[in-house]
């Protein structure tokens, strides 16, 4: 069994002071995979120090240092790409098609943020005032246990590229993974405490990180639920927050839209990463005199799904992260039929033919009212809600029908009726006719949803603070 029993600080591997040991099962074989050791307020505050410290230091960093900085960090994590997919498979079952595009994506953050931080300017003349654009200081960053890669890298990078420093506090679910990637990271030989990384619960060093007062600004990616819990906890020491958080995305297939086109991308909207994914399309919004067709289509999409081994390259969908996900899964499953929503394939169990592990029947329900639980909660697996409208406007009023406002999917055949849609829904970001990568567009959330944007200049934006300086001697 692997054993994770270190932590991070100021450019060193060391011992946690926490004692509690945690034991992580593997969701394939439900046996036991690691021991984690995991790190307590004490470390957290050691952390803090260390961040502190190497901001006094670095704080004055040139541009040229940090873009050699983020260059290093990303060409150590652009080798190690194999052996970090492969570590986030056995760790948590994400697929191999889900896993490699993200440890991928990991690698491009540093250089998105090289690219970024080459020509952004951090002065600029506003009417008769200079604007400077400063960095906040230490940054906590904390992140999920799904997609943890990208999750580090795109929120290290950003903070890297403003000028401060971090202290990150992983999900204790996937300390494998960031094990590995602290290690690789390490190689970059970038200064100690530029980056802190201690793996511990939220309820101890993720609460030492929202009180203390040496931590400037907050970075969060999780549920809704903790989200708010950090907002409230932050704003005793007047933190900046960014916050991303949960959704209940609404993917909208217009009457004029060729379903047979479109099924596939809403397909795999609903069940990316297994369905264990924020922005995952888990409403479809149908036209009510097309609904036969539509739902035939999703279901012929859903049942061809390879449910399985997340090693095989075939693999659509792989277990659920651990047992708790798992029955949480069944339970909205259970509360659909209970509902009284209509089984169209899927439901309760395993798949035939997997005895074991944390897999989940990829289920689609129809006659699915907007009111009810499993279409107005996150589910956070592979779990679909067909609802019927009768028109533009009611469909548009579905799509916001909801306390969230992270994602949207729109399909249509005409490029003109897709644009204006896609206006009228409130979230982060719509999708028009397919499935997109943009690493710069901005990403986060409306209402619910969250606080500020991920990603790009606007990313880069969250972890500055303008200020603005008058009578500046422009000659100087």
């Amino acid at each position: 069994m692997k054993q994770v029993n270190t932590i991070y600080i100021n450019g060193k591997f060391e011992t946690p002071h926490g004692s509690e040991l945690l034991t992580l099962l593997d969701p394939v074989t439900e046996q036991d995979a690691a021991q984690v050791l995991l790190a307590d307020e004490v470390d957290a505050q050691r952390a803090i120090a260390a961040a502190s410290a190497a901001y006094s230091e670095l704080g004055g960093s040139s541009r040229a240092q940090r873009m050699e900085w983020l260059q290093r960090l990303h060409n150590v994590v652009a080798a190690a790409e194999e052996e970090l997919t492969a570590q986030m498979i056995e760790e948590y079952g994400g697929p191999l098609r889900f896993s490699n595009p993200t440890a991928k994506r990991a690698a491009a953050s540093f250089a998105s943020a090289h690219r970024l931080l080459a020509d952004y300017p951090f002065e600029r003349q506003v009417g008769t005032s200079r604007v400077i654009m400063e960095p906040l200081g230490v940054v906590g960053l904390i992140t999920p246990w799904n997609a943890n890669y990208g999750f580090i890298c795109s929120k290290l990078a950003m903070a890297i590229a403003a000028g401060s420093t971090a202290v990150i506090k992983p999900s204790e679910l996937s300390a494998r993974q960031t094990d590995l990637l602290t290690r690789v990271l390490h190689r970059a030989g970038v200064p100690p405490g530029l980056f802190n990384i201690i793996t511990g619960r939220g309820d101890t060093v993720g609460a030492e990180i929202v009180r203390h007062p040496g931590i400037a600004k907050i970075s969060f990616t999780g549920s809704t639920a903790v989200g708010k819990s950090i907002a409230r906890g932050a704003v005793e020491t007047m933190k900046r927050v960014t916050l991303e958080l949960g959704g209940k995305s609404p993917t909208v297939l217009l009457d004029d839209a060729d379903f047979a086109k479109a099924m596939p991308f809403a397909a795999m909207a609903a069940t990316m990463n297994s369905g264990q994914a924020c922005l995952a399309g888990t409403r479809l919004l149908v036209p009510r005199t097309r609904m036969q067709e539509a739902q035939q289509l999703i279901v012929a999409e859903f049942e061809a799904m390879r449910v399985g081994d997340p090693r095989e390259a075939a693999t659509n969908i792989g277990p659920m992260v651990t047992r708790k996900q798992y029955e949480r899964v069944q339970g909205y499953i259970k509360r659909g039929i209970d509902e009284g929503a209509t089984l169209l394939t899927g439901g309760l169990g395993r798949p035939q033919g997997l005895e074991r592990g944390y897999f989940v029947r990829p289920t689609v329900f129809g006659n699915v009212s907007n009111q009810m639980s499993i279409a107005r909660e996150e589910i956070f697996g592979p779990v679909l809600s067909v609802i019927s409208y009768d028109d533009e406007e009611q469909a548009v009023a579905l799509a916001n029908d909801t306390i969230y406002g992270l994602h949207a999917y729109v399909f249509s055949g005409e490029s003109g009726r897709a644009n204006r849609v896609a206006s009228r829904i409130v979230a982060g970001r719509v999708f028009i006719n397919g499935l997109y990568d943009e690493p710069v567009a901005p990403f986060g959330g409306f209402k619910q949803s969250g606080v500020g944007r991920e990603f790009g200049i606007f990313g880069l934006e969250g972890y500055l603070e303008p200020k603005a300086v008058l009578g500046y001697d422009k000659s100087l």
